[in-house]
């Protein structure tokens, strides 16, 4: 297993995570709970793609890989659903509920973004 994945898969998941975890704390005294998850996601957007496009992967063995992008979604999606469970839903028990559409498109980024960006690099390091 190539020696950058541990940092990438959790270093990076766990990082991007609370990015957005301290954004949501700081934000909640400004916006109401139903905005949190709009304002905060396209800033964890181009923070994951440029994470994803500049900071995971090596150059050369399993970094160059469909393969390892595809592990880095699935961490990054697992590490986020386990977290936002234990640190939103059961510690702070939003009135309202906490999963809602803005959580489900944030899910589903979470775990589109280090793939497309895998392939971007992937296909743009090929020429194709």
């Amino acid at each position: 297993m190539d020696k950058k994945m541990p940092v990438d898969a959790f270093g990076w998941g766990f990082a991007l995570w609370l990015i957005g975890y301290l954004l949501g704390i700081a934000l909640f005294f400004v916006l109401s709970p139903s905005m949190l998850g709009w304002v905060i996601m396209p800033i964890g957007f181009a923070i994951a793609m440029f994470v994803s496009l500049k900071k995971i992967g090596a150059e050369g063995g399993s970094g160059n890989t469909i393969g390892y992008f595809l592990t880095i979604a699935i961490v990054w999606t697992l590490m986020a659903l386990i977290l936002d469970y234990i640190f939103i839903v059961k510690m702070l028990g939003p009135a309202d509920g906490y999963y809602k559409l803005d959580v489900y498109v944030y899910y589903a980024l979470t775990f589109a973004i280090p793939l497309a960006a895998g392939y971007w690099r992937l296909r743009k390091k090929t020429g194709g």
